[in-house]
């Protein structure tokens, strides 16, 4: 019925129905869906098949369902951001220029996934509506990664092909890591950030979770391109990402990170990399070693100081104020903002400047760095802790360096929970990160997919 994940030409219906019933059958064990698209979906796919019977010229993504994290607006849609805060939203009016891009190239959005509140966490916990379950481990539930939740455990459990989430230090990557997909941090001013909730405006960006690299080429030829509304994107140019997407990795030169200083890497996740290595050397790159200039934990904080100055000045009044239904983890993490001053933050974006330029010497004659994309892999939720964000130790970095990012599944631990890859580029040298995914994709051989019937 399809190819990649995109339905043959006559079958959106099949598809889009397939995807609604698939929800359905599965929320209360999941509890991804935020809001669901049932009527217009059906219809905007037989719109899709009709245009296929009068042979009509179709679109790259024609019939493609996918779903879109709840701080993405969406053409008469509430955005609630996962936050009781905002329960009581009007319906967007428009869609937010990613949607946009995807329904112009035939992609129909059939669901709202949830998220952290205000998409703040790694863990991808959220104590107010709720947390969706990774469904490598519905028996015990496991975190799903944080904090495009819902949209990692829809694709991660092949209930979506894909889906749309955000990345501020790692919201696309973890999630996908943790669920078993494809997920793409974009570069910044690539894809227009208007019509998302804000968490970071130095830091923030869209990017897809999918099923395979090619889908997430696909859906970046579609939402990439200059919006005025969103700064960042004016004035670039916009690389294909598909035109050399199959030119394999032979001679392509690699540099990997020392795994003994990665904080909190576990065994498991280390041997998974050592594959993941061996299989990239086979397919043909060049592989050497590299260092980054600072500690994983030093950008882990100093992504943070940007990122919570940021978003306490736009979230001020709900976090002090006491009767607002903030959820008090998210409340803490917005507060560390608050003491940073205005001395701070000159301080900081000087210090970003500095480090931006000493990363450039790390990777002067090689083309990307590798690394995992994630320390460990998923913890039963009942053992996160709040407090610290480990699974975001290893990807703050290349938000903090304005870097882009792809993470590719590796393998399974001995418990079934899956490990991954992440590929690092320069900023917009996102098509060289697709190129080199899908050739260890390749060269991985079949991922498989959870039983979702480990609790029905």
């Amino acid at each position: 019925m399809s190819v990649n994940g995109v339905p043959k030409p006559g079958h959106a219906q099949e598809a889009v129905n397939a995807g609604l019933e698939g929800l359905n059958r599965h929320q209360d064990s999941l509890n991804a869906v935020a809001a669901r698209f049932d009527e217009q979906a059906r219809a905007d796919a037989q719109h899709r098949d009709q245009l296929a019977s009068c042979g009509s010229t179709l679109r790259p993504l024609h019939g493609l369902p996918f779903v879109v994290k709840d701080i993405i607006d969406v053409a008469g849609v509430p955005t609630k951001s996962g936050s009781l805060t905002q329960a009581d939203n009007t319906p967007a009016l428009k869609d937010a220029p990613a949607v946009a891009g995807l329904r112009a190239v035939g992609a129909i959005p059939i669901a709202k996934a949830n998220t952290v509140e205000f998409a703040i966490g790694s863990w991808g916990t959220n104590e107010t509506v709720g947390t969706p379950v990774n469904p490598w481990s519905m028996d015990v539930p496991h975190v799903p990664g944080g904090s495009s939740s819902g949209t990692g455990v829809l694709v991660g459990s092949g209930l979506a092909s894909a889906g749309l989430g955000t990345d501020t230090g790692g919201s696309v990557r973890i999630p996908a890591a943790v669920c078993g997909c494809v997920g793409h941090k974009s570069s910044i001013g690539l894809v227009s950030r208007t019509g998302v909730t804000p968490l970071s405006e130095t830091l923030d960006t869209v990017g897809p979770l999918t099923s395979n690299v090619e889908l997430a080429a696909h859906m970046l030829a579609a939402m990439q391109g200059a919006d005025p509304s969103d700064p960042t994107t004016v004035g670039r140019s916009f690389p294909c990402p598909i035109r050399q997407l199959d030119r394999g990795i032979q001679g392509v030169r690699l540099a990997r990170l020392e795994l003994s200083e990665m904080p909190f890497l576990t065994d498991e996740v280390a041997a998974a990399f050592e594959l993941a290595v061996n299989r990239l050397r086979e397919a043909g790159a060049t592989i050497s070693q590299a260092k980054l200039p600072l500690d994983y934990k030093a950008y882990q904080r100093l992504c943070g100081q940007v990122s919570s100055s940021e978003s306490y000045a736009t979230y001020a009044d709900l976090v002090e104020d006491p009767e607002s239904k903030l959820g008090e983890p998210n409340r803490n993490r917005f507060r560390y903002g608050k003491s940073i001053t205005a001395a701070d933050l000159v301080r900081i974006r000087r210090a970003r400047e500095t480090s931006i330029r000493d990363f450039e010497a790390v990777i002067d004659n090689i083309e990307a760095i590798i690394l995992p994309t994630i320390p460990m892999a998923a913890i039963p939720i009942s053992d996160a802790d709040e407090s610290i964000m480990p699974l975001s130790i290893l990807t703050r970095f290349v938000n903090y360096l304005e870097l882009a990012a792809l993470s590719v599944p590796i393998n399974l631990t001995a418990k079934g929970l899956p490990t991954a890859l992440q590929i690092v580029v320069r900023h917009f040298d996102d098509p060289l990160a697709l190129r080199i995914g899908k050739a260890f994709e390749e060269a991985r051989g079949q991922f498989p997919q959870p039983n979702l019937e480990q609790v029905s």
